[in-house]
């Protein structure tokens, strides 16, 4: 019988708590899904993508990773290692004004989130355009991994990256 990882609870909770938002509450629309196994390193990945219905221009990734370490700790249940998963946020929207724009945007995010690691904003543009539209990956990293004694908090991490996704879009 298989027994599921951590991985695999937390992958089927966040993605159910997901879909929810999509279908039941038509808040959000899912833009894209990727479910990951990297056999030539033995890790998983897991992540989905999605935007407000009402307010399309931001959009949020939700990204679980696990590698051979987190699999291997317990699937083989090695003592002193706590297996859990990286979780890692990400948005994704456009901006013209870098400084101004890219300062309100880290204190957004500061204040809902409150997070130990600094938010980090990658700006790129397509060489050759003229324009002055850049392309903002704004990621979101968490100090400690997640396992199955988070899996209570997903429906109020969900609605902190609702709240980010608003208030982004009035960037």
């Amino acid at each position: 019988m298989f027994d599921p990882t951590v991985f695999d609870n937390l992958k089927v909770a966040m993605e159910n708590t997901v879909y929810d938002l999509d279908n039941l509450d038509s808040r959000i629309d899912i833009t894209q899904r990727i479910d990951r196994l990297e056999m030539s390193v033995m890790s998983r990945e897991f992540a989905v993508q999605f935007r407000l219905r009402e307010h399309p221009s931001v959009t949020a990734e939700i990204q679980l990773k696990a590698d051979l370490n987190n699999l291997a700790a317990e699937i083989l249940e090695i003592k002193d290692q706590v297996p859990g998963c990286v979780l890692l946020l990400s948005f994704y929207m456009e901006i013209r004004e870098i400084e101004s724009q890219c300062s309100r945007i880290e204190n957004i995010l500061a204040e809902i989130w409150k997070p130990d690691l600094r938010p980090v904003q990658t700006l790129s543009q397509i060489y050759g355009e003229k324009t002055s539209i850049y392309q903002n990956r704004i990621e979101l990293r968490f100090s400690r991994q997640i396992n199955e004694d988070q899996m209570e908090d997903i429906p109020e991490l969900l609605e902190h990256i609702l709240l980010t996704l608003m208030e982004l879009n009035k960037v």
